[in-house]
């Protein structure tokens, strides 16, 4: 059976390439793939031939090219191992962490059932959500809290709906980009700054009575806007590190703006968390996707509404151009692999 995948065989090069199909292993689970979901930041730092892509310490002299991204589709169990007892033929499942291809290989513990009610589009952005759910989740967040989301692209327009329907108030949205503030009034925002206004802080303290915000989820991983974000906690407040940083050269005031008003500071890379046993603020992977299935279901997320753009995978060397050079790009780019030949 023959087999197609997106690989990023240079710097600022996608091809669609011919790949082997390998038969399933004992605990392997075959998916035919009916979309995947590009990951504008990550998927952008591969192609350009970042280094600072993995936490692992020598991330910079084990990831040359070519390079396989692709973690966040769906599709249909073709064929399982004989010791599978997870999925059978015929069930519709989410591919966690496979890649960008038309037949997809992976354990079956990433192969995650989809109930009815969810569409192949709608669980194909489902990996993704997680990690925006799951860096709102380590702050605690409680009803009735305040919560700012510092930067909009795709995880953070994830992450305003996720405060929404955790019952935070008011959820401020943060981004230089005017678009960006926009739409994420759309997706449940109650406030929406530029965060190089001269007044931002000012405004932020304004709309929360002067304390502050309660919970913080930063999402681009710039020193920067760490800063800021510290500027606009109240006392005792959480943050949640959701963003990578790609540069690490920044500095803190730790005494001031930390230590002195007890803010927490939360690692939340996706690989923080537990591989089985869910426990409060720490879900394993299979309870924080089905959590996010009874919220689209619910009606409480929209990701349908989030599909800006959907390829087939024969232009992907197009769509990753874009994705480089694009400062734009949009939100949310699907392939669907049914359009390949």
């Amino acid at each position: 059976m023959s087999n197609k995948q997106i690989i990023f065989t240079a710097p600022n090069t996608a091809e669609l390439v011919d790949v082997p199909t390998r038969e399933p292993g004992e605990f392997d689970v075959l998916v035919d793939v009916a979309f995947s979901t590009i990951s504008p930041g990550t998927e952008r730092a591969n192609i350009i031939g970042d280094m600072n892509i993995s936490p692992a310490k020598d991330a910079a002299h084990t990831h040359g090219f070519p390079r396989k991204l692709g973690y966040s589709a769906a599709g249909t169990v073709i064929k399982v191992g004989e010791r599978v007892t997870r999925v059978k033929v015929g069930d519709r499942v989410v591919v966690c962490f496979g890649v960008h291809t038309k037949y997809s290989l992976v354990n079956e513990k990433k192969a995650i059932k989809i109930p009815d009610g969810v569409s192949f589009e709608e669980a194909a952005m489902s990996v993704i959500a997680t990690f925006p759910a799951a860096g709102l989740r380590k702050t605690r967040p409680e009803f009735g809290e305040s919560a700012i989301v510092m930067g909009l692209g795709l995880l953070g327009q994830l992450a305003v709906q996720f405060c929404r329907a955790a019952g935070c108030a008011p959820v401020i949205a943060v981004d230089p980009i005017a678009e960006r503030r926009d739409y994420a009034k759309k997706m449940g925002a109650d406030y929406t700054f530029d965060p190089f206004a001269p007044d931002f802080v000012e405004n932020v303290k304004k709309v929360t009575d002067g304390k502050g915000v309660n919970v913080a989820v930063e999402v681009t991983g710039n020193g920067k806007a760490l800063d800021q974000v510290l500027d606009c906690m109240a006392k005792f407040g959480r943050v949640s590190l959701l963003g990578c940083t790609r540069n690490s050269d920044f500095t803190i005031d730790y005494y001031r703006k930390i230590h002195f008003p007890g803010i927490t500071l939360v690692g939340a890379h996706t690989v923080a968390r537990p591989n089985a046993e869910s426990s409060p603020g720490y879900w394993c992977y299979d309870d924080e996707l089905y959590g996010i299935f009874k919220l689209l279901i619910g009606g409480r997320l929209h990701f349908t509404d989030m599909i800006a753009e959907t390829h087939s995978p024969a232009e992907a060397p197009e769509v990753y151009t874009r994705l480089v050079n694009d400062k734009n790009f949009p939100l949310v780019v699907q392939f669907d692999w049914s359009k390949i030949d």
